[in-house]
């Protein structure tokens, strides 16, 4: 990867050997590396048994995860934040895993609305809850740096499904309790 930053860095017009770029493809590479370590993990190394039984049956809500991702049309960030809310069905999860899948998934070559997908569907995959709702509100560079350049754009996401799909009650309830109420 680190010569391939370097073809990057001639095909521009730059001195790879100048002070400031010398090192600059090694740095690269591992900073890409990072930022889609996603594709090297897996769903169930990420909840790591963190799987509880539970009697309730109210609505768990984690909002304010912060993501950050890279837009596979233009490897350009998009980030923001993610809201995530489910109706157990006899199994909870650890708190910090809902994070952390939110990181998996947003940590490849993405789409925000295949990144909302995923995330509700592997808590469907290992909870088999009664339902899920998943919003997620990003800031895309590649709107804001290249094309429109459109600084103050904010897209929203959502997937509902089980009872955040089928009953409209449980899901205005959700998007109430995530609503920034400051």
């Amino acid at each position: 990867m680190e010569k391939l930053y370097l073809g990057i860095l001639n095909h521009i017009g730059e001195d790879p050997d100048r002070e400031g770029l010398v090192r600059t493809p090694e740095r690269a590479a591992r900073a890409m590396e990072f930022l889609t370590r996603g594709y090297h993990q897996t769903l169930e190394s990420v909840v790591n048994n963190a799987i509880f039984e539970t009697e309730t049956r109210d609505m768990i809500i984690l909002k304010d995860i912060e993501i950050y991702s890279l837009c596979e049309h233009h490897l350009l960030p998009f980030y923001g934040k993610c809201h995530i809310g489910y109706i157990p069905n006899k199994k909870m999860i650890g708190v910090s895993k809902l994070a952390r899948i939110a990181d998996m998934y947003a940590r490849r070559l993405q789409v925000q609305e295949r990144l909302t997908h995923q995330i509700a569907s592997a808590l469907c995959e290992i909870l088999n809850p009664c339902g899920v709702g998943v919003v997620l509100e990003a800031r895309h560079l590649c709107a804001m740096m290249r094309g429109v350049e459109k600084q103050n754009s904010i897209m929203q996401t959502s997937a509902m499904l089980g009872s955040f799909e089928n009953r409209q009650s449980t899901r205005i309830e959700f998007l109430n309790l995530i609503a920034n109420h400051s």
